[in-house]
């Protein structure tokens, strides 16, 4: 059974340097209103609060991102991927797909991927 396609190693890095540029819009985007300060200067408490909105957003970001792969993988094993594809689409060991979707693939056959609850700060 023939692998995944793989995308080139260009492709990959044109790929990751959109997404950062993305990331960083959106940051800029989401934390403009709450993070200026009134006044021109900057000083060490607007510069704190400004690190910790964008330390807000990412993490939203982050846990939006965890739950499409999700679906992703899903929807994969539903057409028929196995754990050395999905380890190869992420970058990362069969085994490593394994533990990261424990349970996706049993006995052949596909099983929803459960979505855990997120944790409570």
């Amino acid at each position: 059974m023939p692998g995944p396609p793989s995308l080139p190693r260009a492709a990959g890095a044109e790929t990751a340097a959109l997404v950062t540029q993305v990331m960083d819009e959106l940051n800029r985007l989401l934390t403009q209103d709450a993070a200026h300060p009134a006044a021109e200067t900057c000083d060490e408490t607007d510069a704190r609060r400004r690190a910790l909105v964008r330390l807000r957003v990412l993490a939203g970001v982050k846990q939006a991102v965890r739950r499409l792969e999700d679906q992703a993988a899903s929807t994969a094993v539903a057409h028929g991927a196995g754990y050395p594809e999905l380890g190869q689409a992420v970058s990362m060991s069969r085994q490593g797909a394994r533990h990261r979707w424990p349970g996706l693939i049993t006995n052949g056959t596909h099983r929803p991927y459960p979505h855990p609850t997120p944790r409570s700060s």
